[in-house]
């Protein structure tokens, strides 16, 4: 009874407090929520309405919130453009090792720092800690690759690309958080280190090495300027550069890639290059767009490492 009428008399004190689970808490939070997905979501709509959009309405792009017309003529020429899916598979060739390398070097460094009792542990940590805020920078950079004789070769992307001292720094931080027992244990079992880390670390870390994929094949995916450093040819340039190229220097033309009958028929459509850049914004961030739900249960977990303890 006590305890009812002292809420009854906080509720008269503050009518007018916004509390937790209130009406008028969860108004505002909605409304902010809707305005930051609609702040997020809105450019990519707004471009994909464009690429479906008659070319003469994409031209003047005043087509806000459902496409004027309907036309998919710019995405069979991107799909017959051969230039496109060469570019394309140019940056699946980078991404996969890439991502798988990133995951092999960061366990592979992490897991020994775990152990307390490692020589040199206090120094190795240093060591990982300083290049990670100062680097040689670009010039150093393009000496090391050319000497190695990685210029215009495609393992120029990979290699540089295949480790991260932040994201060393990460798993090792997680690691911290599997209890010492759960070792112990294995080791009383017979496991060796390295069935301890296959056999209990590793099944245990989903969650960041899930955030270490997303990291490094978005990071990849949209990677261009090393492509633009280390590759003058376009034989083994990734998608995001052929699409620099494109939008920004306009230096190629996508009908140059087609075939006579194709181009003629392109050419009576009338199709504008502001509708196929459109289209190829669309098709160069759709694979993103259907990876990122597969790693989305484990990376909500991984983003919140060190956040809160059970």
């Amino acid at each position: 009874m006590a305890t009812t009428a002292t809420k009854r008399t906080l509720r008269k004190r503050n009518p007018n407090k916004i509390r937790e689970n209130g009406r008028v808490s969860s108004v505002v939070m909605y409304a902010i929520a809707i305005l930051v997905l609609f702040i997020t979501l809105y450019p990519m709509y707004y471009v994909l309405i464009l690429s479906l959009s008659e070319p003469s309405a994409a031209a003047t792009m005043k087509v806000y919130t459902v496409p004027k017309g309907f036309s998919l003529a710019a995405y069979e020429t991107l799909v017959t453009d051969s230039e496109m899916w060469r570019a394309y598979f140019n940056t699946f060739l980078y991404v996969v090792p890439t991502t798988l390398l990133m995951l092999l070097t960061c366990v592979l460094a992490a897991y020994p720092l775990t152990y307390k009792n490692l020589r040199g542990r206090k120094y190795i940590n240093m060591f990982l800690l300083i290049p990670m805020y100062f680097s040689g920078g670009m010039i150093p950079s393009f000496l090391l690759i050319t000497k190695l004789g990685l210029y215009d070769n495609p393992w120029s992307q990979i290699l540089p690309a295949c480790y991260s001292i932040w994201n060393i720094i990460l798993v090792k931080s997680f690691f911290g958080t599997i209890p010492e027992t759960l070792r112990e244990a294995a080791k009383i079992d017979g496991a060796n280190v390295y069935q301890v880390l296959l056999k209990v670390y590793l099944p245990l870390s989903a969650p960041i090495l899930a955030v270490i994929a997303v990291y490094t094949i978005v990071g990849m995916w949209n990677s261009w300027f090393n492509a633009l450093v280390y590759l003058p040819h376009t034989d083994w340039q990734p998608l995001q550069l052929y699409l620099r190229r494109v939008l920004v220097e306009s230096t190629e033309t996508l009908t140059t890639t087609l075939d006579p009958d194709t181009a003629r028929e392109m050419a009576l459509r009338n199709l504008s290059n502001a509708q196929l850049k459109y289209a190829m914004i669309i098709f160069t961030t759709l694979p993103m767009l259907v990876v990122y739900p597969f790693f989305q249960k484990y990376f909500v977990k991984g983003v919140m490492l060190g956040s809160l303890k059970e």
